[in-house]
């Protein structure tokens, strides 16, 4: 069997392709992983597929947007390896239909932006954080249909673990001819009275149709609900996970560490927060407008009919 390194794999499908999503590139590394490893039986493959997984999340900080891509793609397999008589049919028409699956969720991006772009009307001022590819692609759909509109982008700090945060946002936004401000995280309160909505992508959305992202998100959520503004979550469907957080305490991975030690500094684990719902107006995905309960049914469909 020959050899074969799935975190490398899916590292170079991230380097070669910037644009790429983190569950994405996972799907398309497990789809290349069968395609080398050649498994002679449904068994094999499912234990490969499940080795694959482990180690992946393992590779990882930050894995609950991989961990959506990894159980999707695992599902999709354990689905369709009992519908064939012999196990090279299977063998091949998993592999297309997977490649099926994979150019689905590449154009998921394109779909959303065609969905959402509604929710901006002219003069609008928008209130955007961090950098989020899925909510660029919106702005810049919006633009392309000459809806007017102005955007705050916060500055995101701690940068997110692909090194973007809100100035790669801002440069991007201005490049396309969006007038755009940018502002320091601890400004939000200043400006949210003065924007009409606010948009931001996701890591993860989890069962209960809570977010999990980038981290100063949950702060401004709260101010928006506050300031009654709506928030809309822009995410594929592909990062819907079977995760059910009730507070940011149990998104894995954040560590707090008191210490008297002057040679360490700032906090800098903690890159991710948890949304809860009620923060939340609706999520725009693939699959259309939803409300936040109805993550919870869209997650039962993909996983139990």
């Amino acid at each position: 069997m020959p050899d074969f390194d799935i975190k490398q794999t899916y590292l170079k499908f991230l380097e070669d392709d910037p644009e790429m999503t983190m569950p994405v590139a996972a799907i398309e590394s497990l789809l290349t992983m069968l395609k080398v490893k050649q498994p002679s039986t449904s068994s094999e493959l499912i234990r490969l597929l499940s080795d694959a997984t482990t180690e992946l999340k393992a590779s990882v900080k930050n894995s609950v947007s991989l961990s959506a891509g990894c159980d999707l793609f695992t599902r999709f397999v354990l689905r369709n390896t009992h519908l064939y008589s012999d196990w090279e049919s299977c063998k091949k028409h998993l592999v297309e239909n997977g490649q099926l699956f994979l150019s689905r969720a590449k154009e998921s991006r394109d779909m959303i932006a065609k969905i959402g772009f509604h929710l901006i009307k002219d003069d609008d001022t928008v209130l955007i954080h961090s950098y989020s590819r899925v909510v660029l692609s919106l702005l810049a759909y919006s633009k392309s249909k000459f809806v007017r509109f102005r955007v705050f982008v916060t500055e995101a700090r701690p940068g997110s673990d692909d090194g973007k945060n809100g100035k790669d946002m801002v440069d991007a936004l201005k490049s396309l001819g969006i007038p755009s401000c940018f502002i320091h995280d601890s400004q939000v309160g200043f400006v949210v009275n003065k924007v009409d909505k606010v948009f931001m992508g996701a890591e993860g959305v989890s069962e209960s149709g809570g977010i999990i992202n980038h981290v100063g998100s949950y702060q401004i959520g709260v101010l928006a609900k506050n300031a009654n503004k709506p928030l809309y979550v822009v995410s594929e469907s592909h990062k819907f996970v079977r995760m059910f957080p009730l507070s940011p305490d149990d998104v894995p991975g954040n560590k707090l560490e008191f210490t008297t030690n002057p040679e360490i500094g700032l906090l800098e684990d903690a890159n991710i927060d948890f949304t809860p719902h009620q923060y939340i107006t609706a999520l725009v995905s693939d699959l259309g407008v939803l409300t936040p309960s109805a993550v919870s049914e869209e997650l039962i469909k993909m996983w139990y009919d």
